[in-house]
């Protein structure tokens, strides 16, 4: 035990030691750093004469005095024919090449270039976090390979300080958009969602939707925070510290699913925001549920009355992918039926329809093949005899009539799963078409109700029960969903009318009264809130009026009155339209009163509010707002992709701060035309597109590559493009030439490819 105490008081002393020699060395070495060119070549050494300085090429010695500088090594420098490469003033520009924004393929321009290492390392920075690399990647030999050879200049920060460099970038970020709010007063409309991660530590995020004032459709995630539980009195807190630490107080609208607890966290809001005084209409429209949650139950209890067919066909997918061997025998099965489908089968997950009807729509295709399959392959049968489903039954044999009745569902399901993705989108409106998707919904159910196919008139009273659970009232509905549709200058009040009578009958017409009556009252608190600066900047009082004229001549006098009356004038103006005189009105009764537009897939409802707010300026304000709701928080789901993706078990050690920095910033550095719109499903991969993938995602590397090079080294970025494009073409070229058939190679398209993913 003594030994071992010796030893570690050793070890102690030695680490002191060398730690004190390394302090000491350090310090030195700071005290002599040099920063003249010339000392890339010199070396300082000691001779009977005194300290000189050594060239390293020609070993010749020259005298040196600190004092002196460094004019006389430099002068050698520029003679010594032993110099390896010529000297260059790092200080001095050169000449670099760079793409052309919105030019073709090719187009270059030649520009003033110069090193900068803080640049690059921002850029460094940014290729990690967009492109989800992990901090190690900085010190991986490979990429220290490359960068040596693209350029040398470039010192590579270690892991560490690339993470600081993030949580710099995340800071200065966050200061630029948290000064946009508040010099805009931005009204918002937020979706939010909550996950719980491999750590098992509850995420919340937040994310932001508004249009801007050039009327543009923007997103951005606000926080993805740690929460204490799900509980709604606890994400309430949560999201009341997100907008106070961002400066925000006025939010239109909350999008979020259908979770009991996301009642309680709306409700507590909606009090704090009335505290704050910019709860509009008392909160009454703060909550929107979730669209595509709704659509999921609905389809999800009418899939429940068609369960066997599907059943059958779940477990025969599930069968042929156990082992490559009955993959191989099924592949064998399609080419003896000659079916060209490149695609393979996918297995869904029970509880996501839309992954049930991805499946259902690829087995559909392989029809055939299952059947000469089955054929063949015995065992097929008996695992489908032996299969229990749901019910507790066997699955039994899959029959002609179960393809039959699998492709009338996927049919009906295709409906739902395009619905699903249209609304799912938060680059583009969503809320002009919710009321009418909705309505379209209910009237195919009707139809479907009174079909004769009894199967599917089963499914569709199974989910038009769901289905008037959240929209068969509409005293439940949201007063903004119709609001949005009549926004929309293709629709107004009388398509809104149109749809209010076909899915609620004799109602309708109340039930567009009170519309119209919410909607007036909307609005006219948007008339209160635009004029009560310019009310309060605009009048005087009376007492303040110099109205003496004495001593003026009578066209001075008679120009003062002028003046003094269109002042009035344009007091009572302002007066009646702070009280909602006929002023206020005019301007909503104006669009009520023009035709309606065109409808056609070239219309951009934000461009023609764009063009036409100079005439309707408050109502173009109102519409801003109104347009800007997202009618499914599958913004927010989206961004726990990301997540997953950060924090897996290899990367399950990041702390909640890092975690957020990285989300975050990656959705505010990808610019619009990088990102790609937000998808309910996920990827399914499949076993043929292995390879595919494999090329996707060293076209992303390269494309990551590129981008850092055009800032670290614009003339090398070219070179490397022109490899890897070289490289590609031998490839193609050779895949060519084991496939003759197939055409001539196009060098056009490979180059495109490239230059597309990068």
């Amino acid at each position: 035990m003594a030994e071992q105490s010796d030893k570690v008081i050793g070890e102690s002393e030695a680490s002191n030691a060398a730690s004190h020699a390394e302090i000491t060395l350090s310090a030195s070495a700071k005290r002599r750093r040099k920063r003249s060119a010339a000392w890339d070549h010199f070396t300082e050494v000691e001779t009977s004469e005194g300290t000189k300085a050594k060239y390293s090429h020609c070993c010749k010695l020259y005298y040196f005095k600190s004092r002196d500088g460094t004019s006389t090594l430099l002068g050698h420098l520029s003679t010594c024919p032993k110099l390896p490469t010529p000297l260059v003033d790092k200080k001095q520009s050169t000449i670099g090449f760079k793409s052309i924004l919105g030019g073709s393929q090719g187009d270059v321009a030649v520009v003033s270039w110069k090193f900068d290492q803080e640049e690059c390392r921002k850029a460094l920075c940014r290729m990690v976090i967009v492109d989800e690399l992990s901090f190690s990647f900085v010190e991986k030999e490979g990429f220290k390979e490359f960068m040596k050879m693209a350029q040398p200049h470039f010192w590579i920060p270690s892991r560490s300080t690339v993470t600081r460099d993030c949580f710099n970038l995340f800071n200065e970020e966050k200061q630029k958009l948290r000064r946009y709010f508040i010099e805009t007063k931005q009204r918002i409309c937020i979706t939010t969602d909550t996950w719980t991660s491999i750590q098992r530590i509850n995420y919340m995020c937040i994310t932001a939707h508004w249009i801007d004032s050039d009327w543009n459709m923007r997103k951005k995630i606000l926080n993805f925070c740690p929460i204490i539980s799900h509980k709604g009195e606890d994400m309430a807190n949560g999201i009341s510290r997100c907008l106070c630490e961002w400066g925000i107080n006025k939010i239109f609208t909350i999008t979020v699913d259908n979770a009991s607890s996301n009642d309680v966290t709306v409700k507590e809001l909606s009090k704090q925001l009335t505290k704050m005084g910019t709860n509009l209409m008392n909160g009454n429209h703060l909550h929107v549920r979730c669209m595509a949650h709704i659509m999921n139950l609905v389809v999800q209890d009418g899939l429940k009355e068609c369960s066997l067919s599907i059943e059958r066909v779940r477990h025969a997918v599930r069968y042929v992918r156990q082992s490559p061997a009955r993959l191989k025998r099924f592949q064998e099965s399609c080419d003896d039926e000659q079916l060209s489908c490149k695609k393979s089968l996918c297995l869904d997950v029970p509880t996501r329809w839309n992954s049930t009807y991805l499946m259902l729509s690829r087995a559909v295709e392989f029809e055939n093949a299952f059947s000469n399959y089955a054929s063949r392959e015995i065992g097929l049968r008996h695992y489908l005899e032996n299969s229990y489903v749901e019910t507790g039954i066997t699955a039994g044999e899959l029959l002609s009539s179960d393809w039959v009745h699998v492709k009338r569902i996927t049919r009906f399901l295709e409906i739902f799963y395009l619905l699903t993705l249209k609304i799912s989108g938060s680059r583009y409106v969503t809320s002009n078409i919710h009321f009418l998707e909705i309505c379209a919904v209910a009237v195919y159910l009707n139809q479907l109700m009174a079909s004769e196919d009894t199967g599917l008139s089963d499914m569709a009273k199974k989910m038009q029960e769901k289905f008037n659970k959240y929209w068969g009232d509409p005293a439940k509905m949201n007063k903004i969903i119709f609001i949005s549709c009549i926004l929309d200058p293709r629709y107004k009040l009388e398509s809104v009318s149109y749809a209010l009578v076909k899915m609620f009958g004799e109602k309708g017409p109340s039930i567009q009264a009170e519309i119209k009556k919410y909607m007036t009252s909307l609005f006219s608190e948007y008339v209160k809130s635009n004029s009560k600066g310019s009310v309060l900047a605009q009048s005087s009082p009376c007492s303040s009026l110099d109205t003496s004229t004495s001593g003026l001549p009578n066209s001075q006098v008679s120009t003062q009155s002028t003046g003094l009356l269109e002042s009035f004038m344009k007091d009572l103006k302002n007066y009646k339209t702070a009280n909602g005189g006929v002023d206020a009105r005019t301007e909503l009764d104006k669009y009520f009163g023009e035709e309606t537009e065109d409808d056609s897939k070239e219309f951009n409802i934000l461009n023609w509010w764009k063009m036409n707010s100079a005439r309707f300026p408050i109502l173009a304000e109102m519409a801003r707002d109104v347009l800007a709701v997202p009618v499914s928080s599958v913004a927010s789901e989206s961004a726990f992709s990301t997540g997953g993706r950060l924090l897996d078990s290899f990367r399950s050690s990041l702390t909640p701060n890092l975690v957020q920095a990285l989300v975050c910033l990656q959705d505010w550095l990808r610019s619009e035309k990088l990102q790609q719109s937000v998808s309910v499903e996920e990827d399914l991969n499949n076993l043929e597109q292995l390879e595919q993938v494999f090329v996707h995602y060293l076209f992303h590397i390269f494309g990551a590559l590129y981008n850092f090079l055009t800032i670290a080294n614009p003339a090398g970025s070219l070179v490397f493009s022109s490899l890897v494009a070289s490289s590609i073409y031998d490839m193609e070229a050779e895949k060519q030439a084991q496939k003759p058939h197939e055409g001539q190679l196009n060098l056009e398209s490979v180059l495109t490819s490239f230059f597309t993913h990068g």
